[in-house]
């Protein structure tokens, strides 16, 4: 009996931390999404915006990833510090470019 409540408790939290890094995974890419879309309209102030919320998610998400989704959420984490450090220098066209591959990071995480 007691193994069984140990086994199903253990389920139960692998299942919610799985759905934790979900979670944080679809705001960063919805974030990062948003970033790239005011980057293409010429928007380094609010490029920055999305992309330092879509950082939080990501570096949330990436408490709790593993394995190959670890590694796409941490590049994309990189790419997204890139974007804004280059879209506070309002530096639009390469803060897009790495908004840009944090998005497909993100996707390729979701996988």
């Amino acid at each position: 009996m007691k193994i069984t409540g140990l086994i199903f408790a253990s389920a139960l939290l692998l299942f919610s931390t799985m759905l934790f890094a979900e979670s944080h995974l679809d705001s960063a890419l919805e974030h990062a999404n948003a970033a790239v879309k005011e980057g293409q309209a010429g928007k380094a102030p609010k490029l920055v915006i999305h992309a330092k919320a879509a950082l939080e998610h990501s570096q949330a998400a990436s408490v709790v990833a593993k394995n190959v989704s670890k590694t796409h959420i941490d590049a994309a984490s990189l790419s997204l510090q890139t974007a804004i450090d280059h879209g506070s220098l309002n530096h639009v066209e390469p803060a897009t470019t790495s908004a840009e591959e944090a998005v497909k990071h993100l996707e390729e995480a979701k996988k």
